[in-house]
C-alpha cells in the first residue's frame, strides 16, 4: 500500500491537514505533503473535497525485501534519571540466549548523556556492544525525540531483531519506530523463541483477552521487533570483567521535540512494589473477602514479602488495583510466589509463572494452578494459612 498527492489537482485547502489523526500532512507552499508518520488510515483521502489524495496498491510482483543485510540483536536499554531500569537487564539475559543461538552480536542501545558507567554495566550484563546516542533532550523521555534517535540508529546499522521493555516508555515510542522502518511489532510478549532454519523470532503473547497464547512471526520484514513485559525474563549474573565496545554518536544537529517537560512529580500515597518483591503472597476469589486478605497480609509480613491479587479479587474491591497480577495487571518473577485461593486462569498465569518457586493452596485438586506449582497444598485456605503463619512465626522467633 502507498499514498500519493496529485499536485495538479490539490487546491491547498488544508482540509486533510486538519483531519489527519497522526499529524502526518504538512503544507509545502500550496500543496499538501505526506510524511513518514502516515499509517495509511485513509482519512485524508476520504476528506479531500477534490479527490487529490489516493491510496495506491503495491504491485503484486513487488520484489521480496533483501533480509541478508540485517545482522545482530538489539536491546533498548531504557533509563530513567540516569539509571538503566531492571527490564533492560532482563532482556539482555534473554537476548544473550537468542543471539548465541543465531550466532550474532548482542547490542544495547542507550539514549542520553552522562551514561558511561551505565554503558559499562550493560556490557557486564551480557552486551557485546553499547550504542550510546547522546543528546541532552534524551535525558528525559520525549516521545518524538526518542523515536527520531532510535530510528536513525536502526537505519544506520540494520539490526535483525530489536527488543524493548513493554513499559510506558517502550509502548509509547517503539511502535512509531516500527512504523517508520516499515516492519512489524509484537507487543507485550511473555515468551521468545527462534526458528533457526528461517532465522525468525518466535514472539509469544496472550491473545483474545488472554484466553490463548499466540506465537507471531515477521517473515518478510526486518528488523523483527517485540516489546516484552517486565518481570517475565530472567536476568543473568553480571561479570564486571567482561569486555565490550561502547560506540558513541550524536545527531548532526540538536534534537527537538514538540513537547516540553515542565517537572517530574513522584507518585504519592500507598504504593506496592510487586516487580522487585522477592516474596509475594497472592489471593484470589477463594479468599472470600477483605477479611481473608488480612490473613495474606499477616503471612506476607511474616515472610518479609508483599501481597498480590488476581483480577477477580480486585474487581470485587477486596484489594486495590496496584496489587493485581496477570495479563491486565503486573508481571512478576519473585523467588517465592504463594497462590492462595487462586484457580489459575491463563490471564493470571501469564503474570506469575516465571517465579522461581510457586506454592499453590486450593481446595480443588483439579485447579489449573497446580499445573505450574512446584508445591501444591489441597485444602481450605482458612485452615491452611493460620497453620503456616503460626509455624513461620515460630521458626523466625
Amino acid at each position: 500500500m502507498g499514498i500519493i498527492v496529485k499536485v495538479d489537482i490539490c487546491t491547498g485547502c488544508e482540509a486533510c491537514v486538519n483531519e489527519c489523526p497522526f499529524g502526518a500532512i504538512e503544507m509545502k507552499g500550496e500543496v499538501a505533503q505526506i510524511n513518514e508518520k502516515c499509517n495509511l488510515c485513509g482519512t485524508c483521502a476520504e476528506t479531500c473535497p477534490v479527490y487529490a489524495i489516493e491510496i495506491t496498491e503495491e504491485p503484486k510482483t513487488a520484489p521480496a525485501a533483501d533480509l541478508s543485510s540485517y545482522k545482530g540483536l538489539w536491546v533498548f536499554a531504557e533509563q530513567r534519571g540516569g539509571r538503566v531500569v531492571p527490564v533492560a537487564y532482563e532482556l539482555l539475559g534473554e537476548g544473550r540466549r537468542l543471539a548465541d543461538g543465531l550466532g550474532v552480536e548482542l547490542s544495547a542501545v542507550l539514549l542520553g548523556t552522562g551514561l558511561d558507567e551505565e554503558a559499562k554495566a550493560l556490557i557486564a550484563a551480557g552486551a557485546d556492544k553499547v550504542y550510546l546516542y547522546e543528546d541532552p533532550l534524551l535525558n528525559e523521555f520525549h516521545e518524538d525525540a526518542y523515536a527520531d534517535a532510535f530510528t536513525t540508529l536502526v537505519r544506520q546499522h540494520n539490526p535483525e531483531i530489536v527488543l524493548a521493555g513493554a513499559t510506558s516508555i517502550g509502548r509509547a515510542f517503539v511502535p512509531i519506530v516500527a512504523t517508520r522502518v516499515r516492519t512489524g511489532l509484537t507487543a507485550d510478549c511473555t515468551m521468545l523463541g527462534l526458528d533457526l532454519e528461517k532465522r525468525m523470532l518466535l514472539q509469544t503473547r496472550p491473545a483474545f483477552g488472554g484466553n490463548i497464547m499466540a506465537t507471531i512471526v515477521c517473515p518478510g520484514h526486518r528488523p523483527q521487533m517485540a516489546t516484552v513485559r517486565p518481570g517475565v525474563m530472567k536476568r543473568t549474573v553480571s561479570d564486571p570483567a567482561r569486555k565490550g565496545e561502547v560506540i558513541k554518536s550524536a545527531p548532526a544537529s540538536p534534537l527537538t521535540s514538540k513537547t516540553r517537560l515542565l517537572s517530574v512529580i513522584e507518585e504519592v500515597g500507598h504504593k506496592v512494589n510487586l516487580s522487585e518483591a522477592t516474596v509475594i503472597v497472592s489471593g484470589g476469589r477463594g479468599m472470600g473477602g477483605e477479611k481473608g486478605f488480612q490473613m495474606l497480609h499477616e503471612l506476607a509480613d511474616a515472610l518479609g514479602g508483599v501481597v498480590g491479587a488476581s483480577r477477580a479479587a480486585v474487581d470485587s474491591d477486596w484489594i486495590a488495583y496496584p496489587h493485581q497480577i496477570g495479563q491486565t495487571g503486573r508481571t512478576v518473577s519473585p523467588k517465592l510466589y504463594i497462590a492462595c485461593g487462586i484457580s489459575g486462569a491463563i490471564q493470571h498465569l501469564a503474570g506469575m509463572q516465571s517465579s522461581d518457586v510457586i506454592v499453590a493452596i486450593n481446595k480443588d485438586p483439579d485447579a489449573p494452578i497446580f499445573n505450574v506449582a512446584d508445591y501444591g497444598i489441597v485444602g481450605d485456605v482458612f485452615e491452611v494459612l493460620p497453620l503456616m503463619i503460626k509455624r513461620i512465626k515460630e521458626l523466625r522467633g
